[in-house]
Formats: structure tokens, sequence, C-alpha cells
């Protein structure tokens, strides 16, 4: 193997000098990673008549917009209107050159707002964490508009899961659920993380209906973006993973998680119709 260099045992890693791919490096997305950005395909991206154009998949990082358009929905908020369209992150679909245009980054989920064009052209709107606070500070919804502590709270707790979460999904979900065999270091690495950010989660939420406060008013966009990934993870929905992180013992976050999950526009978000892009 190009970038591998190990004993007889496979069990001793010495890094080469300089990395070079590895295509047979194994994983579940291995057909499809690689170390370069850009388009790799055409692609022409149907849009739709709704003022939101949506390109995503039903993971939590989709399913966090999927929570805040669908709470929207149910406040009949008039421009929230938004076509769905699925990206197929596992054929390759956020490598097209129409969705690269969206989101350089080719990561799910992208929003296009057709209702404000500026220079000519719609706005492009990429990372759900930068979604999240578009959507709820244009419609004035989900998220305290005044300068203080409520938004300062709301503020540093969606930042706190766009910085924690990938040592949720990219660390401990890959080596644990996607990578080509078990490996002890990381999974005891990652699953160490995981579990000391789940307490964070349960020693804030105790005495606290919400991630900011206990009125029903204090529900915002904090509870989605960290309810899609630590929620969705502690009822037993990520990588078959409750019992292995014994998920039970967050009593707090587990009644969080279960009140959330009651709301209608979440259960709506959680398997959102997404129309085919072809």
């Amino acid at each position: 193997m190009s970038n591998t260099n190990t004993n007889s045992n496979h069990d001793h890693y010495v890094p080469p000098k300089v990395w070079s791919q590895d295509k047979d490096n194994g994983g579940k997305f291995a057909n499809i990673n690689r170390p370069t950005a850009g388009a790799r395909h055409e692609q022409t991206l149907p849009v739709g008549e709704a003022p939101l154009q949506l390109y995503s998949l039903n993971t939590p990082n989709g399913v966090k917009v999927n929570i805040l358009l669908e709470e929207l929905v149910d406040l009949g908020i008039k421009g929230a209107e938004y076509d769905a369209y699925k990206i197929d992150i596992s054929e390759g679909d956020q490598f097209g050159s129409d969705f690269v245009a969206i989101n350089p980054n080719s990561k799910i989920p992208a929003l296009v707002d057709l209702s404000v064009i500026e220079d000519g052209a719609p706005i492009n709107v990429f990372e759900s964490g930068a979604i999240l606070l578009y959507l709820a500070e244009k419609f004035g919804k989900f998220v305290p508009m005044d300068q203080g502590r409520a938004r300062t709270d709301c503020l540093s707790w969606v930042m706190w899961q766009m910085g924690s979460a990938p040592f949720l999904g990219g660390g401990f979900g890959h080596f644990y659920a996607y990578a080509p065999q078990p490996m002890e270091y990381p999974i005891n690495r990652y699953t160490m993380e995981t579990k000391r950010q789940l307490d964070v989660l349960d020693a804030h939420l105790e005495g606290r209906k919400y991630i900011c406060g206990n009125d029903d008013n204090d529900y915002n966009i904090a509870d989605m973006i960290i309810w899609a990934w630590y929620g969705q993870l502690v009822l037993g929905k990520l990588y078959d993973a409750a019992e292995f992180l014994q998920v039970d013992d967050y009593v707090h976050v587990k009644r969080w998680a279960q009140k959330i999950a009651e709301r209608p526009a979440v259960k709506r978000a959680v398997d959102l119709p997404l129309q085919p892009i072809t």
C-alpha cells in the first residue's frame, strides 16, 4: 500500500516521510474520499418555485436544518416555504458542479435563498450552523435578536455543537461504525471524548427544560442543532451505540431529547421527504 509501512502483524504503523493517498484504505466512504476539493463532474441541480432551495440529506447535519424549516412551517411564516432535494453523499452528488458552486466544501446541507438577489445572484449559504443562524435571523424566530445574555447563551451553545460534533461523528462514529476494522486506540479515544461531551450536556440540562432556559420561548436553534446529533444519539438513533455509550446514565440529556423528539416539526424533520436531483 502506497502510504503504509507496517510490520508483518499489521499492528505497528510507521508514517511515511511523505503521505500519499491509499485508494485501498477501506471504510464506508473510501470510494469517494479524496485529498482534493472542487467539482468532479458536471451537474445541473433542480430549482423549484419556493423561496428557499435546500440540497441535503437526512443525516444529523441535514436534520438540523430540516427541524428549523419545519418549525417555521408550523408557525406559518411567509417566505419560509422551501423545496428539498436529496444529495446522496455515498454516490458523490456533493461533488457535482452546481452543488460545489453553492458549497465549495462539498458537504451537506446547502441552501439557496432565491428571495434575496445581490449582484444578480441569489444568496448561497453553507455549513449547518450558518444556515440555522441565517434563517433564524431572517425570520426573527428561534434566536434571541437583542444583544445580551439570552443571545450570547444561544450562540455559545450553537458554536459548542459545531466544534464538538466532529469528535462524535468523524471521530467516534467513524471508528466505531465505519472503519474497515475495529481499532482499540481511536475507539477508546473518541468514546472518552463523546462521553465527556454528554456529561457536559447532562450537567447543563439539570434543572433546564431547554438548552437556554425553562420557558417554552427558550426553545431555539441551540436545541435544534444539538438534538440532531446528541439527542438522536441518546435515543439510540446513531451508530447503534446506545448500550456501548451507556446513554441511560445521562438522564437529563435523555429527558430533554425525548421532549424535543415529541415536537411535530422534529418528527417530520427526521424523515423529511427529499426530491431526487435527477
